[in-house]
């Protein structure tokens, strides 16, 4: 298990330029379907839930993420 498995969920704003990530998120979608958009939104969550490397955190995200 990872060093951030006693590591809490961050939801405070933590980008120093959240328009930069904002585009190059949209420029990733760039050119995709919407079917191909989904695959890479799924992979792009399995990349990230794997570096994160904690159950505990992403169980605190995927609550976050349906408190919307």
């Amino acid at each position: 298990m990872s060093s951030s498995a006693s590591a809490h969920l961050v939801t405070a704003p933590n980008f120093a330029s959240p328009d930069d990530f904002y585009e190059a998120l949209i420029e990733a979608h760039q050119g995709l379907s919407t079917e191909e958009s989904h695959a890479f939104n799924a992979r792009l969550v399995l990349v990230l839930a794997n570096h994160i490397g904690s159950l505990p955190v992403l169980r605190e995200a995927f609550r976050a993420a349906a408190r919307g």
